[in-house]
């Protein structure tokens, strides 16, 4: 099997590009995860640049590839513009327009405009160190505008359907056919039950990881904490998915927790619910 390695773009202190606290960073990664299991279940071989939310610099990330001897690689962003809501839709950049990163390219922007994004085509960028560093075909997919109201609609609505045309548009070029399990039968679920914190007529303080409009999303926060080493929950937050992680009976405690998941990476913010 090929080795794809996949790269949440940005990540620690470089959030990327931001619109209304939303952060290019978290999309990243949330997106190549999905993408990885799925891949992954399929009987490809992956890598990744990060699987939480660290800092590494473009050319170290080409540098990783190439030292585990990466037969693909594809760096996963959202795009933006100078002035909101002016654009709309997917595009793939290239070192050039050429050979098998062409073809991959190509497959990945119809699977996405099957999603719900419109196809802006594939566009050349001889500037970016992760195509001009990585020895291997190498790709860059701007998953829709991150300061585009409309993208964003369909980046969360459609999140698994996303998810399904980049893995497809890989492994259609890798292999020249459709996913043999495509995920959207419960692939893509997360293999947690969710379940709400405890209620209580007494308050008890929690640490608030994540707070998304995707379950999926939510989710896929779940499973990094679980393999951190934490116990969380989701539980609905004003119509949104919220990761917590918790109870606990004292404000002191709850703040040592909050301060140690700090320290490796997460957003906290210490509620009392």
């Amino acid at each position: 099997m090929a080795l794809v390695y996949l790269d949440a773009g940005h990540g620690g202190y470089d959030s990327g590009a931001t619109y209304q606290g939303r952060r290019e960073k978290d999309d990243n990664l949330n997106l190549t995860l999905a993408i990885g299991e799925l891949l992954a279940q399929n009987g490809v071989d992956i890598g990744y640049t990060r699987v939480s939310d660290t800092y590494d610099s473009p050319v170290r990330k080409a540098q990783i590839a190439n030292e585990a001897g990466a037969d693909f690689f594809v760096s996963l962003h959202r795009n933006s513009s100078q002035i909101p809501n002016t654009y709309s839709g997917v595009q793939t950049l290239l070192f050039d327009e050429s050979g098998t990163k062409l073809k991959m390219a190509q497959e990945i922007n119809r699977e996405l405009a099957a999603a719900g994004f419109n196809n802006l085509g594939t566009s050349v960028r001889k500037d970016l160190a992760v195509l001009r560093r990585t020895q291997m075909p190498a790709l860059l997919v701007e998953a829709g505008f991150i300061n585009t109201d409309a993208d964003n609609a369909t980046f969360d609505r459609n999140f698994d359907e996303i998810v399904y045309a980049i893995a497809n548009g890989i492994y259609k070029t890798l292999y020249g056919t459709n996913l043999p399990n495509s995920g959207m039968d419960g692939v893509l679920t997360p293999p947690i039950t969710p379940t709400p914190p405890p209620s209580s007529e007494n308050k008890l303080y929690y640490v608030q990881t994540g707070l998304f409009r995707n379950y999926n999303n939510a989710a896929n926060l779940t499973i990094r904490l679980q393999e951190s080493g934490y116990s969380p929950a989701i539980s609905m937050t004003d119509g949104y998915y919220g990761v917590f992680v918790g109870p606990f009976k004292t404000r002191a405690e709850g703040q040592s927790y909050a301060d140690a998941l700090s320290r490796q990476g997460y957003d906290t913010l210490l509620v009392l619910r």
